[in-house]
């Protein structure tokens, strides 16, 4: 039953046999072709035999794994490696199926490649998932054939494999990485020129050309030419960014945060944003921190900034979903004013779609800005820039643009109204947000805001 389960006729085999049977059916009526054609039949079922033999009675097979890692990163392209190893001694023609989870709604992952007796052949493709959660992948189906090519055995490998995703770790390493190479330009992330004083005091050191005069410790100089042994060299303050400021990320979950784009919601977008944001302040040495609310209070996750906070904001976020219910901004200033007793950078991630929807929260978001360096971000709706670029060739595509741009009106008037009370504010596309909050979040940095 094991052989039976693992024999496959191929299409060659398929189209010898219609052929032959084609050519029957014509020697009914030219008796010379039957013979040569019964021949050719006998031939086909040796030939078929013989590859039986090969497969399965020479004691070769094929060892194939799927090689991906322990968990996926929601939005981002996830690799995969199949790797096929034959051992047999003829070359085979092998097509690999990867059953892939079905929330990937695939039907390509079909790779065909040929082995040579001895050697590993490697294929490579991606995953992209757009939800978090866990995901189920099937049976690695490797389909060998022999040269004769009119059978394949199917080997199966990996059977149900459980791998959970998690909000975009592969995104936090890039920009982490970009950070430790100073590339952050790459990805948008602007250079911005320091303003004020917001520094702590490090250590005092010797003067080198190019170091600020002003900074020069004419005391210390001093003390350094009286002191025998001592060089006679001029001595300067060396300052450091302020550290420890606390970063909380509030994160929205309410119904406005379901909308989607490319796949992923908005909730989606905060979340992988708040992960890259929170490793970016982790390395600028403030303590990093997370609150999520709806229609109730959600998680919270103290500022910190231990070696283990990351992995801790990662679990947390990893279980967020978004509610259907209206979210309660009152409860949102009660958590924070009962939780957060220092004053903290809070980053916001929201959705306000009118300005009626900002002006009903208004209250709560003054309270908030008045103890705290509150920061909204909230999300442009591109499927309306859409229509506002596209050119208008009939009434309705007129009608559309006038709706769209009273839309984009509304939510440039958000953005004044909200720094008319000196609330911070950022409006971005759902694909630039990562790198524009972490634009913001460096200006307040140079800007000695926090």
């Amino acid at each position: 039953m094991p052989i039976l389960r693992s024999f496959f006729l191929t299409r060659r085999f398929f189209l010898a046999l219609t052929a032959l049977v084609i050519g029957l059916t014509v020697a009914f009526f030219l008796p010379a072709w039957l013979v040569p054609l019964q021949l050719l039949l006998a031939l086909l079922g040796l030939l078929t035999l013989l590859d039986v033999a090969l497969l399965y009675g020479t004691g070769g097979n094929v060892f194939g794994r799927r090689v991906l890692g322990d968990k996926l990163a929601n939005g981002s392209d996830n690799d995969v490696a199949v790797y096929l190893e034959n051992r047999y001694r003829f070359p085979l023609r092998t097509e690999t199926i990867d059953e892939v989870p079905h929330q990937f709604q695939r039907r390509d992952v079909l790779f065909r490649a040929v082995v040579r007796p001895g050697e590993t052949s490697v294929i490579r493709y991606q995953l992209r998932p757009t939800k978090r959660g866990e995901y189920e992948f099937g049976a690695l189906n490797v389909y060998a054939a022999s040269p004769l090519g009119l059978v394949r055995r199917r080997f199966r490998f990996d059977e149900n494999r459980m791998v959970p995703v998690y909000p975009s770790f592969l995104q936090m390493r890039q920009y982490e990485l970009l950070a430790a190479s100073n590339r952050l330009t790459e990805v948008g992330v602007k250079r911005i020129r320091r303003v004020g004083q917001s520094l702590e005091f490090d250590q005092i050191r010797p003067y080198v050309p190019g170091d600020d005069p002003r900074r020069i410790n004419w005391k210390a100089t001093a003390r350094r030419a009286t002191t025998p042994g001592a060089a006679d060299a001029l001595a300067v303050n060396h300052y450091q960014d302020e550290r420890a400021q606390q970063v909380y990320c509030l994160i929205d979950k309410g119904r406005v945060m379901r909308m989607p784009f490319e796949g992923l919601s908005l909730l989606d977008y905060a979340i992988n944003a708040t992960l890259v944001v929170s490793n970016i302040a982790l390395i600028k040495h403030d303590k990093a921190g997370l609150i999520t609310f709806s229609h109730q209070p959600g998680a919270m996750v103290a500022a910190d900034r231990r070696s283990g906070q990351l992995r801790k904001l990662l679990e947390v976020l990893y279980r967020q979903k978004t509610k259907y219910l209206e979210t309660d901004y009152e409860r949102l200033y009660l958590t924070v004013r009962h939780q957060i007793r220092q004053r903290s950078l809070l980053i916001l991630f929201t959705n306000f779609e009118t300005l009626y929807g900002m002006q009903r929260q208004l209250p709560y978001l003054r309270r908030l800005a008045k103890s705290h360096l509150l920061l909204v971000v909230f999300f442009e709706n591109t499927e309306l820039n859409a229509y506002l670029t596209a050119p208008a060739t009939t009434t309705q595509d007129v009608y559309n643009q006038t709706v769209a741009e009273k839309f984009a009106q509304e939510k440039r008037q958000i953005v004044r109204e909200l720094n008319q009370y000196g609330i911070h504010s950022l409006l971005t596309a759902p694909q630039h947000l990562t790198a524009n909050t972490i634009n913001k979040y460096l200006e307040f940095k140079a800007r000695g805001l926090i």
